[in-house]
């Protein structure tokens, strides 16, 4: 009891709780910039933390990550531009809510599936911290590659009816994540020779912005003059009960799915993204309805991408193994409070672990409040008239390309898929495996090779433990579930007959 009293006490200081809510503001505004992603976010506020107490500087840098990670839904939302990589799944829907003049309600669906996902990873934080993170621990180059497969298997769901579009896409973006230095023999693929751009590899940030945003921009600019406005009706900002059954439904299955791969050390919030929308399409009853406005497919991604922030906490709280880039610059700021991340963090200072965890739950009450709170005005944004909004995209995604490594080579990257973009969305060709393709085939390619290096050559190794069984599983239902759910239906219809 008097430890508990102690956790509570540290948590609602004053202070404490100020930070915290300076800190999910702070993330929110970065989340919804698009470029600046949550673990910027994060780096950048850290040397505030230096004058702090452990305490409030931990729980300041968590609200920065709960709010960033929910913040990228706003901009997804809004102008069909991620705020972050976690956020690329959001936009498929919930920009096609908005166009329909339902803004008020695609946010307030992705603020409390948001929340839920959140809510989930924090109690399994609580609950199963250690458990968890020892099986993270099993994970080696065959797992990692069959999770990667498994995430690319989910370029057939987000291509909506043009499956042969959204493939070919996808193969770009795994094509377009060759060049640079093979992160396996350091040899140099598809690099002029000296430059050092290309050979550091081209960043999906820059190209996410620009398949997203800019060819948005570009689009706008056609009919930049027109009168036409979207009147975003503000109404439905909080769930009505048709609406909160699918949220609830939906939200903490692909939160809980989304803490698992937050606690696998390498992935994050991007991968849990795209998986929570997969996941939502499979078991949502509506499925015909994705990528025209769902309830459903808002909710998977950002139950899923939410739920990634207490998986993340775990491995990082628990072994001293970040779970993802947030968690590694985490474990910088403990260090610098003289602690040590890992099993004896729990004995040596229990109360600031546990106030760690009752400080997550708090950063998402939080970012929930502030949330809904702000809805009517994020909504203004679609009301600014386009010769004006047209030209502060155009500014945002400069800025933010170039942001990530002050380069302007990003820049020309960014601007180069903004008009790759503007074309393959008159094909009608989906752009969002491409980024999928940009994030997962790396990873792919470098486990791949990484297991038949280590078992020498021998592709047994990709079916020796549970876990790879688990992954295969899933990769067989995601590839051939649906041709099989056809298949039965059709021999009940005969049988019927």
């Amino acid at each position: 009891m008097d430890l508990l009293i102690e956790i509570f006490q540290t948590s609602l200081t004053p202070m404490v709780f100020l930070y915290m809510a300076a800190g999910v503001l702070a993330g929110i505004c970065i989340g919804a910039l698009p470029g600046l992603t949550a673990t910027m976010g994060v780096a950048l506020l850290l040397p505030m933390t230096f004058g702090m107490d452990a305490a409030q500087g931990i729980l300041m840098l968590l609200g920065i990550y709960c709010g960033a990670i929910y913040g990228g839904s706003i901009s997804a939302v809004l102008l069909h531009t991620p705020g972050t990589p976690a956020s690329a799944a959001t936009a498929i829907d919930g920009y096609a809510m908005a166009q329909k003049g339902e803004a008020g309600r695609a946010l307030g669906t992705a603020t409390l599936a948001s929340y839920m996902g959140g809510l989930v990873s924090v109690a399994c934080l609580w609950l199963i911290s250690p458990q968890l993170a020892k099986l993270a621990l099993q994970f080696s180059s065959a797992e990692f590659f069959l999770l990667a497969v498994f995430g690319l298997c989910i370029i057939g769901n987000i291509s909506g009816d043009d499956i042969e579009k959204g493939l070919i896409c996808g193969c770009l973006g795994i094509l377009v994540a060759t060049v640079g230095i093979d992160s396996v023999t350091s040899y140099i693929r598809f690099s002029p020779e000296g430059d050092y751009n290309f050979m550091g590899g081209i960043s999906y940030i820059p190209i996410m912005i620009g398949l997203f945003a800019m060819s948005q921009a570009f689009e706008n600019i056609e009919d930049i003059f027109s009168e036409e406005e979207i009147q975003a009706k503000i109404t439905n900002i909080l769930p009505k009960k048709e609406d909160l059954k699918k949220i609830v439904r939906i939200a903490p299955v692909t939160g809980l799915i989304g803490t698992f791969i937050g606690i696998i050390p390498g992935a994050g919030a991007d991968i849990g993204s795209f998986v929570g929308y997969n996941v939502a399409r499979s078991i949502a009853k509506e499925p015909e309805k994705f990528g025209t406005g769902s309830v459903e497919a808002i909710s998977g991604p950002e139950g899923g991408n939410n739920g990634v922030t207490g998986g993340a906490m775990i491995p990082m709280l628990t072994l001293g193994v970040p779970g993802d880039a947030v968690t590694a610059i985490m474990i910088g700021a403990l260090t610098i409070q003289g602690l040590t991340p890992g099993p004896m963090l729990f004995q040596t200072n229990k109360v600031l672990v546990y106030t760690i965890f009752l400080g997550m739950f708090i950063a998402n009450t939080l970012m929930c409040i502030f949330g809904f709170a702000g809805i009517r005005l994020f909504t203004k944004v679609l009301s600014v008239p386009k010769v004006i909004l047209t030209p502060a995209i155009f500014v945002l995604c400069i800025i933010g390309s170039f942001a990530m490594k002050n380069s302007l080579f990003d820049v020309w990257v960014m601007l180069i898929a903004g008009i790759v973009g503007y074309f393959l969305g008159k094909l009608k060709v989906p752009t969002s495996p491409a980024i999928l393709g940009l994030i997962l085939g790396p990873m792919a390619e470098k486990n791949f090779r990484t297991a038949l290096l280590k078992s020498g050559g021998d592709p047994v190794v990709f079916f020796q433990t549970p876990i790879c069984w688990f992954f295969i599983i899933l990769i067989f239902v995601t590839l051939f579930g649906g041709m099989i759910k056809e298949f039965i239906g059709g021999k009940k219809k005969k049988a019927a007959k």
